[in-house]
């Protein structure tokens, strides 16, 4: 059966909104959450960047039944692969195993806060191997020595651990991160509906479930919710590699500007079209994916669950 989820976007909503969204997901029957990890907005526009891990045990606190995912850590510059161990540990004995880590090699926009320098992405890629295999083994629960190329660990031991450890899904869209991913993830995680990278995961040996998530904006005036995606979110009608590269929301915000509210309504699907949403995320499931984690861009929320539990999830169910 395929499965819709709500993607949480930590750029533009409050932890506090976070956690609210969550319960009002639940509670209009979703039980698979997304949840972004950044240090910065992508413009200022979106307006928000709380701690994830503080908004994930908040929502373990205020939900019951939910999975979370991450979507995605970057466990390699900004924050110890060791610290994110204890975190992902912690954040699943909170959940009662509950959760999954997405990882990814992130974004100098989060990354370069610190100081340190933005590597390539086959430096990127190898310092993410070396991270999981750090990661998993702390979770076994011994302690830890690790003297690698990029991360050294020195007698670390995690003793608050869940029953099983979390899975750890792999974000990638190039053909060398492709490879990476399928050689250390336990799903794949994705946000375009194509079947060929998902295809190459496969072929590179990786399991698990295949994740992706996309964005709409649902709302009864379509030009409305166009005006919306274009003020707060032009960024996603950027390509090419600048979402890996560009260090801070100013220069997002630049690149954006040739971006007209036409290229928008091409990119994103707007208004209150059921049709056109639900053809979006079946372009996913078309794919070959098996869960769809759907944003909602603006401020009604609640509208949009009320949408998604209504007219979209039961599209899907069968």
């Amino acid at each position: 059966m395929a499965t819709i989820g709500i993607f949480l976007s930590s750029e533009e909503q409050s932890a506090k909104r976070l956690v609210d969204i969550a319960v009002k997901a639940e509670d209009a029957g979703f039980r698979d959450l997304w949840i972004s990890d950044h240090f910065h907005p992508w413009i200022d526009a979106q307006g928000e960047s709380p701690f994830v891990w503080s908004t994930i045990g908040a929502i373990a606190a205020a939900t019951r039944e939910v999975t979370l995912t991450t979507a995605v850590t970057c466990p390699t510059v900004r924050i110890h692969p060791a610290i994110i161990a204890q975190a992902a540990a912690t954040s699943a004995t909170l959940l009662d195993g509950r959760f999954r880590l997405g990882v990814g090699s992130g974004e100098a926009l989060n990354e370069h806060i610190l100081g340190d320098p933005w590597p390539g992405i086959e430096q990127r890629l190898s310092m993410l191997e070396e991270s999981v295999a750090i990661m998993r083994a702390l979770w076994e629960g011994d302690n830890v020595s690790y003297d690698g190329q990029h991360y050294i660990v020195d007698r670390a031991r995690l003793y608050s651990l869940p029953d099983e450890p979390p899975p750890v899904l792999v974000s990638a869209f190039g053909p060398q991160a492709i490879e990476t991913a399928g050689r250390i993830g336990d799903g794949y995680i994705n946000v375009a509906p194509d079947p060929d990278l998902l295809a190459s995961y496969r072929e590179a040996g990786g399991t698990g479930p295949a994740q992706a998530g996309t964005k709409i904006c649902w709302g009864t005036d379509e030009a409305a919710c166009v005006d919306t995606v274009h003020r707060l979110w032009p960024n996603e009608a950027l390509g090419g590699e600048l979402a890996q590269v560009l260090p801070m929301p100013a220069h997002y915000e630049a690149a954006c500007a040739p971006i007209t509210k036409e290229m928008i309504a091409e990119t994103v699907p707007c208004g209150p079209d059921a049709d056109r949403h639900a053809a979006a995320i079946q372009e996913f499931f078309d794919a070959g994916y098996d869960e769809v984690y759907v944003n909602q861009i603006g401020d009604d929320q609640e509208g949009f669950l009320k949408f998604m539990a209504k007219e979209i999830a039961p599209r899907f169910s069968s």
